[in-house]
Parts: structure tokens; C-alpha cells; sequence
């Protein structure tokens, strides 16, 4: 059984988005429940346990512990593990995907001269708004990235439920970057419900309408929002192409937790095995 407070506290100690169990259960729709020093997912038969542990992300002696755990949870058809190392368990034909979270500083030190200036000129034509809800406008600056590129379809799904991690989320944040006439230009979320670490979550701009900086702009107020919240470290996210790397090392990004994701299909007990052949399965 879920005991809510374990799970208030996940969140206040995520170093990766996927702790962030609002987030986590808005785009999944599956049920966090704590394994050990970890928190997981369980949806059909299926789990995936983010192996960081909450007291420190890369103690990987204490996630291959939790794999352990996982292992035997009932009625447990397949097993996806993500963390900093891949879990001995994982049968060796199992594909990983691997990847690497980047974050800056908090206080963030005063960027580049080339980036202020590009600041400089997105400050005189944008107006940034505090905003909580993503209505018609936000999703139309997020369709073109659904249509124009080739995503993974866990992506496009992710993306669209961004109304509903907003509404579910206390910590999260959106800015949106306007004209002076009112329109959408570009619009980022944020993610700062946890007491260290904030998060980078999603930023989208229209391309005839946002003027060059918007983006960097609006990471530069998400950064002060959590210098305001003492957090320590702004987690950018993964790598995922070179556009988005590009952009996260020009604010400074250095590597802060790898990036390893695998699943498999656990083998059946042998007991099982021969129940079911018995019963002709």
C-alpha cells in the first residue's frame, strides 16, 4: 500500500524528472510505489523502477538492491530499469538506451556577452507571463513538433499530456514569452518541487513569431525562480539530439548523472513454467 507522506518525499529529494511522482503519473497514468531506496511505476504487469537511489543517485550498489526488490513484486511481466549503470540482472540480448543528464549551477553565473545580448533584444519585444494552465495556444506551439519530426511515440504521448502534469503538479511553472500584441511567442515549463533540485522541463517557440533569445530568456527566469527557491542545481535533461545539446552547452551545461535505460522480461519461476505447459500454455 502507498503511503503518501514516502511519496511527498520522492519528490523533495529528485535529482531526475522521473522522481517528481506528479510528473511521473501524469504522463504514465501508473502507480508510484517505493522500492527500497528507489520509487517505481507498476502499470499491467509492467514496472519501471528508476534506479537512483534518493539518498545519493549514484549508489549503484543500492539500485542493484532495488532491482532485487523488483524482481519479486507479483505478477511483475516485465521490468523496465533506468540509472547510472545497467543492472547486472538485465539478461545480456537486452538493448539499452543510453543518454546523460547535464545541469548548471544555482545561482547560475552571468552567461557569455553574445547570450546576454541575444537576451537583450528578446527582453525589448517579449513579455514573460506566470501561467499555470496550457490552453489552445500552448498546444498549437507544440503540434509542429509533433508533426514536423520524427519522435518516439513515448515522446508525442509525453507532450501531449503537458496540460495535465500541470494540473497535477504543485511545483511546476510556466512562463510564456508574448508580443507586445499578445500572441504566443515561445514558452517553457519548469519543475520545482523538489528542495534541491529544479528542473528543465519542456520549451517550445513558434518559429515565425519568437525572436532570437526567446528560449534563452526563458531559461534565464526559470534559473532566477530557483535561485529565489534556494535550489542549488538547475537538471537540464538529457542530451537527446545535437540541437538541444548545443543549446544546453552554451548555458554552461556539464555532465550530472549518466543515463542507462533497459527492460527485459523476467523468467518465470520453474514451478510456473511447468504449471503452465501443464495446462498447455
Amino acid at each position: 500500500m502507498i503511503v503518501p507522506d514516502r511519496l511527498a518525499g520522492v519528490t523533495a529529494a529528485a535529482a531526475v524528472p522521473e522522481q517528481v511522482v506528479p510528473y511521473a503519473c501524469a504522463v504514465a497514468g501508473s502507480k508510484p510505489q517505493r522500492v527500497g531506496p528507489c520509487v517505481g511505476y507498476a502499470s499491467e504487469g509492467e514496472f519501471v523502477l528508476v534506479g537512483y537511489p534518493l539518498h545519493d543517485p549514484r549508489d549503484t550498489g543500492a539500485m542493484v538492491d532495488a532491482v532485487d526488490q523488483a524482481l519479486k513484486l507479483p505478477s511483475l511481466r516485465r521490468i523496465t530499469v533506468i540509472g547510472s549503470v545497467r543492472p547486472p540482472q538485465a539478461p545480456a540480448g537486452s538493448p539499452a538506451e543510453e543518454d546523460g543528464y547535464v545541469s548548471v549551477p544555482v545561482p547560475h553565473p552571468p552567461p557569455a556577452q553574445k547570450l546576454r545580448n541575444l537576451m537583450r533584444r528578446a527582453r525589448r519585444e517579449l513579455v514573460i507571463e506566470r501561467d499555470q494552465t496550457c490552453g489552445g495556444e500552448h498546444m498549437a506551439l507544440i503540434q509542429p513538433y509533433l508533426d514536423g519530426r520524427h519522435l518516439a511515440a513515448g515522446t508525442r504521448h509525453i507532450f501531449r499530456q503537458i496540460p495535465r502534469y500541470l494540473e497535477m503538479s504543485s511545483g511546476s511553472l510556466m512562463l510564456s514569452a508574448r508580443l507586445s500584441d499578445g500572441r504566443l511567442a515561445a514558452f517553457s515549463v519548469g519543475e520545482f518541487g523538489s528542495l534541491h533540485t529544479a528542473f528543465y522541463m519542456f520549451c517550445f517557440r513558434h518559429s515565425g513569431l519568437a525572436p532570437p533569445g526567446s528560449t534563452d530568456l526563458l531559461l534565464s527566469a526559470l534559473l532566477e525562480e530557483a535561485r529565489e527557491r534556494g535550489q542549488v542545481r538547475m537538471n537540464l535533461g538529457l542530451g537527446v539530439n545535437a540541437g538541444v545539446r548545443f543549446f544546453k552547452r552554451k548555458w554552461g551545461a556539464e555532465p550530472f548523472l549518466p543515463y542507462v535505460q533497459v527492460s527485459w522480461e523476467p523468467a518465470a519461476p520453474k514451478m510456473f513454467r511447468r504449471l503452465r505447459g501443464f495446462f498447455g500454455g
